[in-house]
């Protein structure tokens, strides 16, 4: 009764879907993992927090395969406000190092967490960045 279709429906996988690469979920969780951490040791670097930031930069120069580029750009923005977007972007990584099963990040992103933490609790933090003269 009805006539069949003789074009390809849009619906049909293309013909050459394997030309291009396909990353494992383990490499999309190692990208998005050095991300969250360059993101962090940009924030731990601009507080002023020499340790902290080499310790982040030796997991990005791992998961990367390349140690990150750092510099101690400030801006004007104040401490606690670093302290609380540190805070966040630990949790973030303490949320995919969770997710790949990489136990020396989480720990890392913990103890940061709780590094911010007090920072903004002490009444210092409002008044001056650490490490700054």
């Amino acid at each position: 009764m009805y006539e069949p279709i003789r074009s390809k429906s849009v619906h049909t996988p293309a013909d050459h879907a394997d030309d291009f690469p396909h990353r494992s979920r383990e490499e999309e969780l190692d990208i998005q993992l050095a991300g969250h951490l360059a993101a962090l040791l940009a924030v731990t670097d601009e507080l002023g927090i020499g340790e902290a930031g080499d310790r982040i930069a030796v997991q990005v120069a791992r998961l990367r395969g390349a140690p990150p580029a750092r510099h101690a750009g400030r801006t004007d923005a104040p401490a606690p406000a670093l302290h609380r977007r540190a805070h966040a972007l630990a949790g973030r990584v303490l949320v995919v190092a969770a997710s790949r099963a990489d136990t020396a990040v989480a720990i890392l992103a913990a103890e940061r967490m709780d590094a911010h933490t007090a920072a903004l609790a002490a009444p210092a933090a409002s008044t001056r960045l650490v490490g700054a003269h």
